[in-house]
């Protein structure tokens, strides 16, 4: 078995993993800062909010293009 290869693919997947955690959870963050009304915000708390969803959304969208055959062709 080659294991630096199974070393890699298992860092690959932590560090993926935690990024869309982190862009997932910084956008809820972001979300629910932008919603209080109790406190002045500024203005680029909202959109923030939705690029980190869309970054999210996207490192989903390549990760099944790499897990799923028929788009690796």
């Amino acid at each position: 078995m080659k294991w630096l290869e199974l070393v890699q693919v298992a860092g690959a997947t932590l560090v993926a993993a935690v990024t869309v955690v982190v862009l997932y959870s910084l956008g809820v963050r972001l979300t629910a800062i932008a919603g209080d009304v109790s406190e002045r915000k500024p203005a680029w708390v909202r959109p923030l909010a939705f690029v980190c969803f869309g970054l999210c959304g996207l490192a989903v969208l390549f990760g099944l293009h790499l897990i799923i055959p028929y788009f690796s062709k």
